[in-house]
């Protein structure tokens, strides 16, 4: 998919995105693409290092010009302006905060650059920062503050000069895990009591998911899907997206039937497993199938599965616990294959440990699968 799809009819959209490439040298970092972004929505692009999507965001804010296509900002065909005349702001990973300046200066500095009275600039700064609940901070250094305090400075910084669009560059990619899951939170509100576009970069599935009304999925310049994170979740539109969206188990293979959208394939080492075909899939093509741990059971024998999993046998190789969250480490003991099976919260597990043999199935509704030809695609 190159991402023509609109996420929003182009009378709402804060962002319209038309036909945009550019080269570096011989390398196309963005390949022909075409999007728009509603009025007040959080749009993630997602993807790995070297997709495009940095350059994109930078094509956004007019700091690398396009080699052919259009940026349409508010309405206004932005293309060619400066990325002082845009009305748009961006907070970056490192958050260039200025530390021989207090907090309050900081937030100011984009309006003292635009002439505003020191005064005035100075009440707006106050006001912008106790929305973002740093109300009689103004007065101290950045470097008093917690990393937390300084990405809301950042973003306090942005905004107190009303754009139309916030460009954010993985801008938790440098916190700590406990202060990122906090800041996923905080972003999300600080985006929902501004009402302001949100258009935010990271290779960090969890973030989009969590903080996206939208999400992209970008991979060598193009848009592979681009929807909701549950059309993303549980519907990819292609095997880059199944392998790269959430936990799966890829099993690779043959298909020897195809029935009913139902493709049966067996794995290179011999397992048969059953899953949702995407696509045209002919009987005999090279095939991947994606199963989410979730989606598969674990008993001690046949008949304590459920009825639509058909039972394999397999050999418990580890127990993975992270607190909140458990998962089995199997060998599939036909193929040799190592799955992963998540358990339901709770489940007692004392007949699972290293060595046990068990029963395990999964759902062949809740699995998709690929030719090998559009995975490659």
């Amino acid at each position: 998919m190159s991402g023509s799809a609109p996420a929003a009819p182009a009378a709402t959209a804060d962002l319209e995105v038309q036909a945009l490439t550019k080269r570096f040298a011989a390398h196309p970092a963005v390949k022909e693409l075409s999007f728009s972004v509603a009025h007040g929505s959080f749009f993630s692009i997602l993807g790995p290092s070297g997709c495009g999507k940095t350059t994109l965001l930078r094509m956004i804010a007019g700091f690398i010009q396009p080699d052919h296509g259009a940026i349409v900002i508010g309405g206004r065909d932005m293309t060619r302006v400066a990325p002082n005349r845009r009305p748009v702001n961006m907070v970056f990973q490192h958050l260039a905060l200025f530390p021989m300046m207090s907090v309050a200066e900081n937030v100011a500095f984009g309006l003292a650059r635009r002439g505003v009275g020191r005064a005035e600039r100075l009440r707006r700064a106050a006001a912008m920062l106790e929305r973002v609940g740093l109300a009689g901070a103004e007065a101290r250094g950045t470097d008093e503050l917690s990393g937390g305090q300084r990405q809301r400075v950042a973003i306090a910084r942005s905004m107190v000069l009303e754009p139309t669009l916030l460009l954010l560059d993985e801008p938790l990619g440098a916190l700590d895990l406990k202060l990122r899951e906090h800041m996923k939170i905080e972003l999300k509100q600080l985006q929902s009591a501004f009402g302001t576009t949100f258009v935010y970069i990271t290779h960090d599935q969890s973030e989009a998911l969590v903080l996206s009304d939208q999400v992209a999925v970008m991979n060598h310049g193009r848009f592979e899907q681009l929807g909701t994170p549950q059309q993303l979740y549980y519907s990819p539109a292609s095997a880059f997206v199944a392998g790269f969206v959430g936990t799966n188990n890829p099993v690779a293979g043959k298909a020897l039937t195809v029935a009913g959208g139902v493709v049966e394939l067996v794995s290179t080492g011999g397992w048969a497993v059953r899953a949702r075909g995407h696509g045209a899939i002919a009987a005999g093509a090279e095939v991947q199938a994606y199963i989410r741990p979730e989606d598969m059971s674990l008993g001690g024998a046949p008949a304590e599965l459920p009825a639509a999993h058909v039972a394999h046998h397999g050999e418990v190789r580890s127990l993975l616990f992270d607190g909140a969250n458990s998962a089995v480490l199997l060998r599939e003991l036909q193929s040799g294959l190592e799955l992963r099976v998540a358990l339901p919260q709770g489940q007692a597990s004392t007949h699972l440990r290293p060595g046990a043999r068990v029963c395990f199935g999964h759902d062949p509704q809740r699995a998709i699968c690929f030719g090998t030809e559009a995975a490659h695609a």
